[in-house]
């Protein structure tokens, strides 16, 4: 058998349990990861390297399972001689070692993963860009947010702890910014970093992820990543990059030209710093200013590269801004319902947590398109789908219902529970909801147990 058949017999070894993602993972986008990265298996092993990039994905669908766990229950110990017909007429798989798993993480590594996440996302937020559209323009937003690692020398040494009054937190903590279509909620980039340190704030994390944004969109953020000259480059790079951005209190510039009641042209000076690192940005740059009032009467304003007032009309753009909350929703979907709200990831050391990371988003934007399919076929928004729901129905399919349904059959039960996820329709939201910020729980009054100190 030649090497590349050879390659080619191990990637069409999807696991049953992961067969409802084949129309949406292409074995072909897994392959090329692990050739760039110089990864693929050579030699047959009980986990190679295609299928430890199912073990990945499948830690980040099944948290509350260990990884040994994942391996046995979903079928991922490659098994040539043993190829079933059904589950329920399937000799028992090999069995595999408690240090096969970590040796195969380990040789594998971060890198194919972060390569098939940015080949994938980007191939499904273009596939879904009709339904992520305002006035020609697909919508994004970029954010920022932690996750706690393990407490290890290793983990602490490369991530760092914050430190507060009460010293230093209980974890360290990894720095994530991510880039997300606003209707539909998948993610296409990433970033990560150190919680402190030079070069590591959101602002900076956030350079690496301009490229995934593509021509003909806005992306909407915060006051944070108010940098003048990145928002330029990211205007300039492109056909219609646009951006939208909170303003901060202390708003400097010249107001050239009143397009309307709270609703202006400013001009304001580009960092001279900057400048000198990159010539070609110019003195000064022209940007919108829109001004409006909160419900509660406490006034807020907005710049946006988007200077024609009649094509984009301030009212619709000050609401508009309200979408970037939908990164918060998506956040949310990951760290409660994909990540059970465990304590910490489970990596004990930094390559790990990066590999970890990377299959947790694959495995976000897998259930992802899952909604999508669903919200296609009953002919709703993406957004009424429920994301909770579906990543319930996927759990119980990969951990139950491929194991005791006959191959031939699994497209046919794959329907059957597209359909069952049309049960889980969300009502249609509020549109003049608006809920304060306030504090849920309070921290405790008692001091930190310190435990283990590095």
């Amino acid at each position: 058998m030649s090497l590349q058949r050879e390659f080619e017999s191990i990637l069409e070894n999807i696991p049953s349990s992961f067969s409802q993602f084949s129309k949406d993972l292409d074995p072909t986008f897994i392959d090329q990861a692990l050739n760039e990265t110089g990864t693929m298996s050579i030699r047959r092993r009980k986990l190679p390297a295609s299928v430890g990039v199912w073990l990945i994905i499948g830690m980040g669908l099944l948290r509350d399972r260990s990884t040994k766990e994942v391996v046995q229950h979903l079928g991922l110990v490659y098994n040539p001689k043993n190829k079933r017909k059904s589950s329920l007429e399937n000799t028992p798989l090999n069995s595999i070692s408690s240090s096969a798993i970590p040796q195969c993480r380990e040789k594998l590594g971060s890198e194919p993963l972060q390569q098939l996440h940015k080949a994938t996302a980007l191939h499904w937020a273009a596939a879904s860009t009709a339904l992520n559209e305002w006035r020609g323009l697909s919508l994004y937003g970029i954010d920022g947010t932690t996750h706690r690692v393990p407490d290890t020398d290793e983990n602490r040494n490369e991530f760092g702890k914050p430190y507060s009054r009460r010293g230093d937190s209980g974890y360290p903590l990894v720095r994530q910014v991510t880039v997300m279509t606003l209707r539909t909620h998948i993610i296409v980039g990433a970033s990560t970093g150190r919680y402190r340190g030079k070069g590591q704030g959101e602002q900076s994390l956030a350079q690496e992820l301009w490229s995934t944004v593509p021509d003909h969109s806005i992306t909407l953020m915060d006051k944070g990543f108010i940098n003048f000259h990145q928002l330029h480059r990211l205007n300039q790079n492109g056909t219609q990059r646009h951006w939208l951005v909170a303003a901060k209190g202390n708003i400097t510039g010249e107001l050239r030209e009143g397009l309307g009641i709270g609703d202006a042209i400013m001009e304001v000076k580009l960092n001279s710093k900057a400048r000198k690192l990159d010539p070609s940005l110019p003195p000064t740059m022209r940007l919108r200013v829109l001004a409006y009032c909160t419900p509660d009467g406490k006034s807020r304003y907005l710049f946006t590269s988007l200077l024609d007032s009649s094509k984009y009309p301030a009212d619709e753009l000050i609401e508009l801004y309200h979408l970037r909350w939908e990164m918060e929703l998506g956040y949310d979907d990951i760290k409660t319902h994909m990540l059970c709200r465990e304590e910490a990831l489970r990596s004990k050391k930094p390559d790990g947590v990066r590999q970890e990371l990377w299959g947790v988003l694959i495995a976000y934007n897998l259930v992802r398109i899952q909604m999508l399919r669903v919200a296609e076929t009953i002919g709703i928004p993406p957004l009424r789908v429920s994301f909770t729901h579906t990543l319930r129905l996927i759990q119980v399919f990969c951990t139950v219902h491929a194991w005791m349904t006959p191959p031939s059959k699994i497209p046919a039960r794959i329907d059957e529970l597209t359909a069952m996820a049309s049960l889980f329709i969300l009502p249609e939201r509020a549109s003049n909801r608006r809920n304060k910020r306030h504090v849920k729980i309070k921290m405790s009054k008692y001091p930190r147990n310190v435990g283990k100190q590095g």
